[in-house]
């Protein structure tokens, strides 16, 4: 019997009149037509309830577009439509029906049947085989959002245009979650929890193209953002197209980004966690990934090649699991248990966006396999968490705090050692020479739920005598300047000499320190302060010309560590040098203007005498 992928799970939903609760064990839809028994998502078909451990429709008589709409939103889809009656009278004449006692009655806003009313509108013993009298099975044929409908249905696009979305969801582990941010005069920013509630949390998720809202969280729990709180005290009746036609008080006093709201969507089942599975690992959160495929006409499961495999290609592999952020990425597994057989390799060549949402959508080789070393001990492995950090740089505190200095060579030796200076510096002189560096304080926060730890155990850290400290990661932040199209004319790295917490929200504790060789790592909730007077804090700029630049600094360039947004890792401010000074404006952090004002600082256009605001 073909029925949907996704079933809820048991609810209960009060019976007017009765002082009872009615318990349903599960909801379905049950494709019936031939048309939607094999497509993925189920969108068409009887609303089917278990009930004592047999599936029931339920009567149309009583049945609305408004309870279509709530059946919909619970499978992960924004929206329902109309449907060819005919066909399904056709189909129900054919068949004895065992229908449900009870008919539902939705307002259309509720996010989960279990909130609408229920009557007994058969008006029978509910033990028995209750019947619908001129009626058939209820049937709801639902509107997937853009990133679910099947390729093969054009005319399931055709309803949506592109346009630039107003809302978005950041910092989530799992398609359809994160933190709510919208747009408003081209700069993105949070909500204010306050009020916060599923009936609004519903009205971001279906404009976003996924179904009704499972959770309206609060309390920042999907991390904090970084630019202004846009609306707060949101107030929606539920059938609104955007948030943004809420009633809202634009007014955030007393709201701070500990207070930034957030949402679960209900999604449709895609099937996506059935093709890939973990092995080996020594709890259910790691393993060797396992891909199935076919091969010769049959299904098999085989590994997939670790070549160039990195924390992005196993942020996807999380994610199609339902398993959270990728920890770590490994590319070799043969300490895990398992058929680690040479010839087991299905799948080469993966290089993923990190945005997928199941392995197979990233590029890879398809059937011509290739993998030089095997996928035995070489097969590609991840380590996921619920959790993960989010570094984002003080774009305010760059732009205030930058400025040249012309430092004595001899003052230098040490950052010559350590690469930190152009390569020109090598035929400076020692005693008579200078370079010319543009100085700047970093301050780099931690706005995501776990701590950003370096990637290597202190067994791998590499001590520095020059400094006299130890190296955690080799390279931690890239410091560049770019001339007008786009050439880098000048660089720093920042070695990540030391990780620790600078300073701290007022109720989070300090717990990484560099002294006496301790830990490192940047807390929740705390930030580390690069000064400008620490060595290497700088780009060498000796060899630039007067004139008009990008500066830009990247954090975590390599993606070494897994966090749980990287758009907002590159920091970028527009730099005039008139051949004495410098001046650096609208810094702002990846991510927090809209595309066309990005795209606007990008190409440069008209920019020079009008700002975009900054933070």
């Amino acid at each position: 019997m073909p029925v949907s992928a996704h079933r809820e799970p048991s609810f209960r939903s009060a019976c007017p009149g009765q002082n009872m609760n009615i318990q349903v064990e599960d909801i379905r839809i049950r494709a019936i037509l031939a048309t939607y028994r094999k497509r993925v998502p189920v969108t068409e078909g009887y609303v089917e309830v278990k009930d004592e451990g047999t599936w029931k429709q339920i009567c149309d008589k009583h049945w609305t577009m408004k309870n279509s709409r709530v059946v919909c939103g619970m499978f992960g889809f924004p929206s329902e439509r109309k449907y060819n009656t005919n066909v399904y009278k056709m189909f129900a004449s054919r068949r004895k029906q065992h229908y449900w006692a009870y008919s539902m009655d939705c307002s259309g806003n509720e996010a989960h049947i279990s909130s609408c009313k229920l009557g007994n509108h058969l008006n029978v013993d509910a033990e028995k085989n209750a019947t619908c009298e001129n009626g058939m099975p209820a049937v709801v044929s639902c509107v997937p959002g853009r990133a679910f409908a099947p390729s093969s249905h054009s005319g399931f696009r055709k309803a949506f245009r592109q346009e630039q979305p107003l809302v978005r969801l950041k910092g989530g582990a799992n398609t359809g979650e994160g933190r709510v941010e919208v747009l408003k005069n081209g700069e993105w920013g949070t909500v204010c929890d306050d009020n916060w509630n599923l009936v609004s949390a519903s009205v971001v998720c279906r404009e976003l193209g996924f179904g009704s809202a499972k959770e309206a969280i609060t309390g920042a729990r999907l991390g904090q953002g970084m630019g202004p709180i846009h609306l707060n005290e949101i107030d929606c009746t539920g059938f609104e197209k955007s948030v943004t036609d809420c009633k809202f008080n634009t007014e955030s006093q007393g709201c701070n980004h500990e207070e930034d709201a957030a949402v679960r969507c209900n999604v449709p089942a895609m099937g996506f966690q059935n093709q890939l599975r973990l092995s080996g690992g020594r709890n259910p959160y790691e393993g060797r990934v396992e891909v199935l495929a076919e091969r010769n006409g049959t299904l098999k499961w085989g590994t997939v090649c670790s070549e160039n495999w990195s924390t992005v290609e196993a942020m996807v592999v999380c994610r199609q699991l339902g398993l959270g952020f990728a920890s770590h990425a490994f590319q070799e597994t043969w300490y895990w248990h398992g058929d680690i057989s040479a010839d087991n390799v299905v799948m080469s060549g993966v290089k993923c966006s990190g945005t997928e949402m199941s392995l197979a959508h990233c590029r890879h080789d398809g059937a011509d396999v290739s993998c030089p070393r095997g996928g035995g001990r070489f097969g590609a492995g991840v380590s996921c968490s619920e959790t993960a950090p989010d570094l984002v740089l003080n774009a305010e505190l760059v732009e205030q705090t930058a400025y040249l200095e012309d430092r004595p060579m001899f003052m230098l030796q040490c950052a010559l050692e350590e690469n930190c200076l152009a390569s020109s510096a090598v035929n400076t002189s020692v005693t008579s020479g200078y370079r010319r560096l543009l100085r700047f304080s970093s301050q780099i926060h931690n706005n995501g739920q776990s701590d950003f730890r370096p990637k290597n155990g202190r067994h791998a850290w590499v001590w520095h005598d020059c400094h006299r400290h130890y190296h955690s990661m080799e390279v931690f932040t890239h410091y560049d300047l770019l001339n007008l199209n786009g050439t880098k004319v000048a660089e720093g790295h920042k070695a990540s000499f030391c990780l620790e917490d600078t300073e701290c929200e007022a109720d989070v504790q300090k717990q990484y320190e560099c002294a006496n060789f301790g830990e490192q790592g940047i807390t929740v909730g705390c930030w580390d302060v690069y000064r400008h007077d620490i060595d290497c804090q700088w780009i060498d700029i000796t060899d630039v010309p007067p004139g008009d630049y990008l500066f830009q600094v990247v954090i975590n360039p390599n993606y070494e560590v897994a966090e749980s947004d990287y758009s907002n890792n590159v920091m970028k401010c527009r730099s005039r040098y008139d051949g004495q000074r410098i001046w650096m404006y609208n810094c702002h952090i990846g991510g927090s203007f809209s595309e066309e004002t990005e795209q606007k600082f990008d190409h440069f256009s008209g920019l020079t005498n009008n700002k975009v605001a900054t933070r």
